[in-house]
Protein backbone atom coordinates (compact mmCIF):
# COMPACT_ATOMS: atom_id res chain seq x y z
CA UNK A 1 0.00 0.00 0.00
CA UNK A 2 2.94 2.69 0.71
CA UNK A 3 4.83 1.77 -2.83
CA UNK A 4 0.69 2.43 -4.49
CA UNK A 5 0.72 5.92 -2.82
CA UNK A 6 3.88 6.99 -3.18
CA UNK A 7 3.10 5.69 -7.03
CA UNK A 8 -0.01 8.08 -6.70
CA UNK A 9 0.99 11.45 -5.33
CA UNK A 10 4.99 11.44 -5.75
CA UNK A 11 4.22 12.50 -9.52
CA UNK A 12 2.04 15.50 -7.95
CA UNK A 13 4.66 16.17 -5.01
CA UNK A 14 5.78 19.44 -7.74
CA UNK A 15 1.92 20.23 -8.94
CA UNK A 16 0.17 23.93 -8.80
CA UNK A 17 -2.70 22.67 -6.59
CA UNK A 18 -5.42 24.70 -5.82
CA UNK A 19 -7.41 24.55 -2.44
CA UNK A 20 -11.33 24.48 -3.05
CA UNK A 21 -12.09 25.67 0.76
CA UNK A 22 -10.47 28.19 2.82
CA UNK A 23 -11.95 29.63 6.15
CA UNK A 24 -15.93 29.46 5.15
CA UNK A 25 -17.75 27.86 1.96
CA UNK A 26 -17.41 31.37 0.04
CA UNK A 27 -17.14 29.78 -3.76
CA UNK A 28 -19.90 27.00 -2.98
CA UNK A 29 -22.93 27.01 -2.85
CA UNK A 30 -26.63 24.20 -1.24
CA UNK A 31 -28.76 22.86 -4.15
CA UNK A 32 -31.71 20.30 -4.02
CA UNK A 33 -31.79 19.15 -0.22
CA UNK A 34 -31.78 20.91 3.59
CA UNK A 35 -28.93 19.07 5.23
CA UNK A 36 -26.65 21.71 6.67
CA UNK A 37 -23.26 22.16 6.39
CA UNK A 38 -20.19 23.92 8.30
CA UNK A 39 -16.62 24.28 8.09
CA UNK A 40 -15.01 23.76 11.54
CA UNK A 41 -10.77 23.96 11.49
CA UNK A 42 -10.89 23.58 8.01
CA UNK A 43 -13.28 20.48 7.93
CA UNK A 44 -16.54 20.27 6.01
CA UNK A 45 -19.06 18.58 8.03
CA UNK A 46 -22.18 17.74 6.66
CA UNK A 47 -25.05 16.17 8.64
CA UNK A 48 -28.37 14.40 7.62
CA UNK A 49 -31.69 15.18 8.27
CA UNK A 50 -35.09 14.00 8.00
CA UNK A 51 -37.64 14.13 4.76
CA UNK A 52 -35.10 16.13 2.96
CA UNK A 53 -33.99 14.80 -0.72
CA UNK A 54 -30.23 14.62 -1.26
CA UNK A 55 -28.16 17.70 -0.84
CA UNK A 56 -25.32 18.75 -2.71
CA UNK A 57 -22.79 21.33 -1.68
CA UNK A 58 -21.58 22.64 -4.71
CA UNK A 59 -18.90 24.92 -6.51
CA UNK A 60 -20.27 27.28 -8.21
CA UNK A 61 -17.35 27.21 -10.72
CA UNK A 62 -17.34 24.38 -13.20
CA UNK A 63 -14.06 22.41 -14.03
CA UNK A 64 -13.51 20.26 -16.99
CA UNK A 65 -10.26 18.32 -16.94
CA UNK A 66 -9.07 17.42 -13.27
CA UNK A 67 -7.15 15.74 -10.72
CA UNK A 68 -9.05 15.99 -7.65
CA UNK A 69 -7.48 14.66 -4.43
CA UNK A 70 -9.06 14.85 -0.89
CA UNK A 71 -9.68 13.29 2.77
CA UNK A 72 -13.28 11.61 4.08
CA UNK A 73 -14.50 10.36 6.94
CA UNK A 74 -18.41 9.17 7.23
CA UNK A 75 -20.54 7.55 9.73
CA UNK A 76 -20.41 3.82 8.86
CA UNK A 77 -24.12 3.55 8.63
CA UNK A 78 -24.79 6.13 5.96
CA UNK A 79 -22.89 5.80 2.31
CA UNK A 80 -22.05 9.12 0.34
CA UNK A 81 -20.49 10.89 -2.52
CA UNK A 82 -18.45 13.55 -4.35
CA UNK A 83 -20.04 14.71 -7.82
CA UNK A 84 -17.99 15.94 -10.61
CA UNK A 85 -18.55 16.72 -14.12
CA UNK A 86 -21.85 17.67 -12.54
CA UNK A 87 -24.45 20.12 -13.64
CA UNK A 88 -28.21 21.45 -12.25
CA UNK A 89 -30.43 23.75 -14.58
CA UNK A 90 -34.50 24.49 -14.52
CA UNK A 91 -35.06 21.80 -17.65
CA UNK A 92 -33.71 18.61 -16.14
CA UNK A 93 -36.31 17.57 -13.19
CA UNK A 94 -36.92 20.92 -11.56
CA UNK A 95 -32.96 21.50 -11.21
CA UNK A 96 -31.89 17.96 -9.75
CA UNK A 97 -27.80 17.47 -9.42
CA UNK A 98 -27.01 14.91 -12.13
CA UNK A 99 -23.81 14.13 -13.25
CA UNK A 100 -20.73 11.82 -12.50
CA UNK A 101 -20.28 10.32 -8.68
CA UNK A 102 -17.54 8.65 -6.69
CA UNK A 103 -18.68 6.44 -4.03
CA UNK A 104 -18.64 6.53 -0.73
CA UNK A 105 -19.73 2.87 0.74
CA UNK A 106 -19.58 1.21 3.83
CA UNK A 107 -21.45 -1.67 3.20
CA UNK A 108 -20.68 -5.16 2.76
CA UNK A 109 -20.59 -5.14 -1.45
CA UNK A 110 -18.00 -2.31 -1.10
CA UNK A 111 -18.48 -0.11 -4.05
CA UNK A 112 -16.40 2.73 -2.30
CA UNK A 113 -14.41 4.46 -5.07
CA UNK A 114 -16.79 3.07 -7.83
CA UNK A 115 -18.61 5.73 -10.04
CA UNK A 116 -22.31 6.41 -10.29
CA UNK A 117 -24.35 8.76 -12.86
CA UNK A 118 -26.60 10.36 -9.99
CA UNK A 119 -29.60 11.46 -11.94
CA UNK A 120 -29.10 9.68 -14.87
CA UNK A 121 -28.23 6.32 -15.66
CA UNK A 122 -27.22 5.17 -12.28
CA UNK A 123 -23.70 3.02 -11.52
CA UNK A 124 -21.25 3.32 -14.49
CA UNK A 125 -18.47 1.45 -12.82
CA UNK A 126 -19.34 -1.15 -9.55
CA UNK A 127 -16.13 -2.87 -8.03
CA UNK A 128 -17.27 -6.52 -8.35
CA UNK A 129 -13.89 -7.37 -10.84
CA UNK A 130 -11.39 -5.60 -8.56
CA UNK A 131 -11.05 -7.10 -5.21
CA UNK A 132 -8.18 -5.28 -4.40
CA UNK A 133 -10.19 -1.70 -4.47
CA UNK A 134 -12.77 -3.28 -2.69
CA UNK A 135 -10.74 -3.65 0.62
CA UNK A 136 -9.24 -0.24 -0.19
CA UNK A 137 -11.88 1.75 2.07
CA UNK A 138 -11.09 1.92 5.96
CA UNK A 139 -14.54 1.96 7.32
CA UNK A 140 -14.74 4.63 9.83
CA UNK A 141 -11.57 6.13 9.34
CA UNK A 142 -10.23 9.00 7.54
CA UNK A 143 -9.55 7.94 3.52
CA UNK A 144 -7.84 9.98 1.25
CA UNK A 145 -9.79 9.58 -2.42
CA UNK A 146 -7.74 10.65 -5.75
CA UNK A 147 -10.01 11.35 -9.03
CA UNK A 148 -8.59 11.95 -12.35
CA UNK A 149 -10.86 13.14 -14.98
CA UNK A 150 -8.73 13.75 -18.01
CA UNK A 151 -10.76 13.74 -21.64
CA UNK A 152 -13.03 10.56 -21.43
CA UNK A 153 -10.67 9.21 -18.94
CA UNK A 154 -12.31 8.86 -15.39
CA UNK A 155 -10.10 6.95 -12.88
CA UNK A 156 -9.93 6.91 -9.09
CA UNK A 157 -8.30 5.66 -5.91
CA UNK A 158 -8.65 5.46 -2.41
CA UNK A 159 -5.86 5.42 -0.50
CA UNK A 160 -3.10 4.62 -3.33
CA UNK A 161 -4.84 1.59 -4.52
CA UNK A 162 -6.76 1.88 -8.23
CA UNK A 163 -10.65 1.61 -7.62
CA UNK A 164 -12.04 2.37 -11.12
CA UNK A 165 -11.51 2.99 -14.62
CA UNK A 166 -14.11 4.44 -16.93
CA UNK A 167 -14.08 5.65 -20.37
CA UNK A 168 -17.23 7.84 -20.95
CA UNK A 169 -17.90 10.99 -23.07
CA UNK A 170 -21.62 12.14 -21.47
CA UNK A 171 -20.75 14.97 -19.85
CA UNK A 172 -17.17 16.99 -20.01
CA UNK A 173 -17.37 19.34 -17.62
CA UNK A 174 -19.66 20.94 -14.41
CA UNK A 175 -19.03 21.42 -10.94
CA UNK A 176 -18.01 19.77 -7.54
CA UNK A 177 -20.47 18.80 -5.01
CA UNK A 178 -20.02 16.85 -1.58
CA UNK A 179 -23.56 15.04 -0.98
CA UNK A 180 -25.46 14.34 1.92
CA UNK A 181 -27.48 11.22 1.33
CA UNK A 182 -31.52 11.52 1.59
CA UNK A 183 -32.45 9.84 4.98
CA UNK A 184 -36.52 9.47 4.25
CA UNK A 185 -37.87 10.05 7.37
CA UNK A 186 -35.84 7.49 9.14
CA UNK A 187 -35.58 9.56 12.34
CA UNK A 188 -33.16 7.53 13.89
CA UNK A 189 -30.64 8.52 11.17
CA UNK A 190 -30.93 12.14 11.42
CA UNK A 191 -27.63 13.59 12.90
CA UNK A 192 -25.24 11.43 10.78
CA UNK A 193 -22.29 13.08 9.82
CA UNK A 194 -20.13 13.33 6.59
CA UNK A 195 -16.67 15.24 6.40
CA UNK A 196 -14.26 15.90 3.58
CA UNK A 197 -10.86 17.65 4.41
CA UNK A 198 -7.82 18.83 2.29
CA UNK A 199 -9.97 19.30 -0.79
CA UNK A 200 -7.51 20.52 -3.80
CA UNK A 201 -7.30 20.55 -7.90
CA UNK A 202 -4.75 20.48 -10.23
CA UNK A 203 -6.31 21.51 -14.06
CA UNK A 204 -2.89 22.18 -15.53
CA UNK A 205 -0.39 19.72 -17.43
CA UNK A 206 -2.47 16.92 -16.38
CA UNK A 207 -0.58 14.61 -18.69
CA UNK A 208 2.43 15.20 -16.38
CA UNK A 209 1.01 14.38 -13.35
CA UNK A 210 -1.15 11.61 -13.91
CA UNK A 211 -1.06 8.28 -12.35
CA UNK A 212 1.03 5.66 -14.27
CA UNK A 213 -1.55 2.43 -15.59
CA UNK A 214 -0.05 0.39 -12.68
CA UNK A 215 -1.55 -2.21 -11.77
CA UNK A 216 -3.66 -2.40 -14.26
CA UNK A 217 -7.56 -2.86 -13.65
CA UNK A 218 -10.74 -4.23 -15.31
CA UNK A 219 -11.68 -0.98 -17.58
CA UNK A 220 -15.45 -0.27 -18.80
CA UNK A 221 -15.76 1.92 -21.37
CA UNK A 222 -19.38 3.69 -23.14
CA UNK A 223 -17.86 5.02 -25.53
CA UNK A 224 -20.14 3.97 -28.91
CA UNK A 225 -17.93 2.65 -31.86
CA UNK A 226 -14.99 3.20 -30.90
CA UNK A 227 -12.08 0.83 -30.11
CA UNK A 228 -10.05 1.91 -26.93
CA UNK A 229 -6.43 1.81 -26.66
CA UNK A 230 -6.19 -1.11 -24.22
CA UNK A 231 -8.46 -2.58 -26.81
CA UNK A 232 -6.48 -2.11 -29.74
CA UNK A 233 -3.57 -3.51 -27.92
CA UNK A 234 -5.46 -6.67 -26.96
CA UNK A 235 -6.78 -7.28 -30.64
CA UNK A 236 -3.39 -7.44 -31.52
CA UNK A 237 -2.23 -9.74 -28.90
CA UNK A 238 -5.30 -11.71 -28.69
CA UNK A 239 -5.61 -11.69 -25.32
CA UNK A 240 -8.89 -10.22 -23.58
CA UNK A 241 -8.77 -7.48 -21.13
Amino acid sequence: MILMLVLVSGNTADAQWKKLVKKDLSGWEVLNGTAPYKVEKGVIIGTTVVNSPNTFLCTREKYGDFILEFDTWFDPQMNSGVQFRSESSPDYQNGRVHGYQVELDPSPRAWSGGIYDEGRRGWLYTLDNNPAGQKALKVGDWNHYRVEAIGNSIRTWINGIPCADLLDAMTPSGFIALQVHSIGKEESKAGLQVKWKNIRIITDNLNKYKTPYAPVIPQVSFLDNVLTEREKQDDSTGKLS
